[in-house]
């Protein structure tokens, strides 16, 4: 099977020529900045009324927008020759940091997942959600497509490590991400299908040894995942809640700041992972329906850039790049409304939160790069 992005063209078509203007000349796409402000924008809205009209929390949300779409615009002036070069000397840092978290990694809330440098807590499963795909296009970019099973087996190797490395912290959410993140590498460089039906069904016959392997909260969330209303007020309670205020939104909603089940608390977890269940229950079906069309213009306009890079190596991580930030939302979609197994994962530019953040700007950082450093045929 020939690669999944290797029958678009390599250059641009003849006669087009590169956008001019201001934001040309920063390397800083139009579409996708737009899509990007106006979800940012909307989210900032969702998080003032989740988190109780608190200006304050708005506030810190600004500053650490304010650091991500820094970050964004300084990855997009590193032509992609240069982003390929680093990504090696990342990956291995990153390796050798996951490696330093389980030796004298912080602990917080059961997990050992953060270094403290002093000034602040970083924590290093958050690079390999960018190191793991460079990597992986950066070595497959350099073998024959679609890759054979020596090159497969070494590819699917630098996945598999981290995201061992990581889920042992634990940290599944992020480990699905970083997993997610080399297998999209692998699917958009040919694998063959196959070898996807082969790994299902090897994923499948595991699924014994994966539960003996879990610890209690990890089973006890796929338990009541499949039942929660077992245990209405324990482990059950975030994801009846969650469906309860997406349920009372109806199609027009509550209204903004009117929703009950956030301000009377008994929403869980509002302004971070199960903000969407706000959005639902204050805008209903109309106002999910718009953050549905913003997330699937972002994703439309990644997957164009992935498709019109002009090297194997931008395919492949513009590619899964995108298809990563579309894991974000549906899995955090999915878990809220009670189709998937809660993992804790934020809904992307719209929750809470702060290295994550950071991380998913400098993919589209990257994604712009890609797009804005070609080199256009003359007509």
């Amino acid at each position: 099977m020939r690669s999944a992005l290797s029958t678009i063209n390599r250059v641009a078509p003849a006669g087009s020529s590169r956008p001019q203007g201001l934001l040309a000349r920063v390397h800083l796409d139009l579409p996708l900045l737009t899509g990007l402000i106006l979800l940012v924008g909307f989210g900032l809205l969702v998080l003032y009324s989740a988190g109780g009209e608190d200006i304050g929390l708005l506030q810190r949300q600004g500053v650490r927008l304010a650091i991500a779409f820094a970050v964004m615009a300084g990855l997009a002036q590193v032509p992609p020759a240069q982003i390929r070069r680093w990504s090696p000397a990342l990956f291995v840092v990153g390796l050798a940091l996951l490696f330093a978290v389980l030796i004298v990694g912080e602990i917080g809330k059961g997990a050992q997942r953060w270094l403290d440098l002093g000034v602040f807590r970083f924590q290093p499963s958050e690079m390999l959600k960018l190191a793991v795909p460079m990597m992986v296009a950066w070595y497959l970019a350099e073998q024959p497509l679609p890759p054979r099973w020596a090159h497969l087996m070494i590819a699917a190797a630098m996945t598999l490590v981290p995201m061992l490395l990581i889920a042992k912290q634990p940290d599944l959410g992020t480990a699905l991400l970083v997993g997610s993140a080399g297998g999209f590498v692998l699917f958009l460089a040919g694998m063959r299908w196959r070898v996807i039906a082969g790994l299902t069904a090897l994923m499948g016959a595991s699924a014994p040894v994966v539960w003996w392997l879990m610890r209690d909260y990890q089973r006890q969330r796929v338990l009541t995942f499949l039942s929660p209303e077992n245990d209405p007020l324990g482990t059950g309670y975030h994801i009846i809640q969650s469906t309860i205020a997406i349920g009372s939104g109806g199609v027009y909603g509550k209204g903004w700041l009117n929703g009950t089940q956030s301000h009377l608390e008994f929403l869980p977890e509002r302004s971070t992972d199960f903000i969407f269940a706000v959005l639902s229950e204050e805008l209903g079906l109309a106002g999910v329906l718009g953050l549905l069309a913003l997330y699937l213009f972002i994703v439309m306009r990644g997957l164009f850039i992935a498709t019109q890079a002009q090297d194997t190596y931008s395919r492949l991580l513009g590619g899964s790049l995108i298809l990563v930030f579309f894991v974000y939302l549906f899995v955090n979609m999915g878990m809220v409304t009670g189709l998937l197994p809660v993992v804790g994962i934020p809904l992307p530019l719209i929750s809470y939160g702060g290295t994550s953040l950071v991380t998913i700007m400098a993919g589209f950082g990257i994604l712009m790069s890609i797009h804005t450093h070609r080199k256009l045929l003359p007509t």
